[in-house]
C-alpha cells in the first residue's frame, strides 16, 4: 500500500514539473533599429557628441600651443615668468580635463543626456515585452542580443514583430 501511494505521488509530482512553460525570443538591437525615436534620439546624442568632443579637443590644442610657446620662450623668461607660464599651461590642462569629465565622465552631461531620451523609449518597449509576454502567455522572454549563451533559437518563438507591432510599428 506504501509503494501504490508513494508512487502516486511520484507520478503527481513529475505531471506537475512537466508542465512546459513557455517561453519566447526577442531581438532588441532590431525592435530598436525599427523604432523611429531611437535611431532620432541616437543622432541627436552623436552631434552633441561631437560638438563636445569639439570643444574639448579646441581646448587641448590651446593647451599644447601653450607649451610650446612656452619651451620656444623659456630661454627669454625669469624664473617668476616660467613659473606663472607654467602655472597657467597646469591651469589650461586641467580645465581639459575637467570638461572632458563633465560632459563624457560617469555621470557627465552624455549620461546624463541619454537617460533623458533613451529611457522613455526602454520603457516603453519593456511594457510592450511585458504585454506580449501576458497575452500570449509566456513564463521567460531572452533577449538574443544579450544571451550569449542562446547558441540557436527557432524563428517561431522570436516574438520581436509582436513587440513593434505592439508599440505601433508593424512589420
Amino acid at each position: 500500500m506504501k509503494k501504490i501511494i508513494f508512487t502516486l505521488m511520484a507520478m503527481v509530482a513529475c505531471a506537475f514539473a512537466a508542465q512546459a512553460q513557455k517561453f519566447a525570443i526577442v531581438d532588441m538591437d532590431y525592435i530598436l533599429r525599427n523604432v523611429p525615436s531611437w535611431e532620432m534620439a541616437n543622432e541627436q546624442l552623436n552631434q552633441v557628441s561631437q560638438r563636445w568632443e569639439k570643444e574639448v579637443t579646441e581646448l587641448s590644442k590651446e593647451a599644447e600651443t601653450m607649451y610650446k610657446n612656452y619651451q620656444a620662450d623659456m630661454v627669454f623668461l625669469t624664473d617668476d615668468q616660467k613659473k606663472k607660464r607654467e602655472e597657467e599651461i597646469v591651469a589650461k590642462e586641467k580645465e581639459v580635463t575637467d570638461t572632458r569629465y563633465r560632459y563624457f565622465g560617469p555621470e557627465g552631461e552624455l549620461y546624463k543626456k541619454r537617460q533623458s531620451l533613451m529611457k522613455p523609449i526602454q520603457e516603453d518597449v519593456y511594457n510592450a515585452v511585458k504585454a506580449v509576454a501576458e497575452e500570449k502567455g509566456y513564463q521567460v522572454i531572452f533577449d538574443r542580443e544579450s544571451s550569449q549563451s542562446i547558441v540557436f533559437s527557432s524563428p517561431r518563438i522570436d516574438v520581436s514583430n509582436d513587440v513593434l507591432a505592439k508599440l505601433g510599428y508593424a512589420k
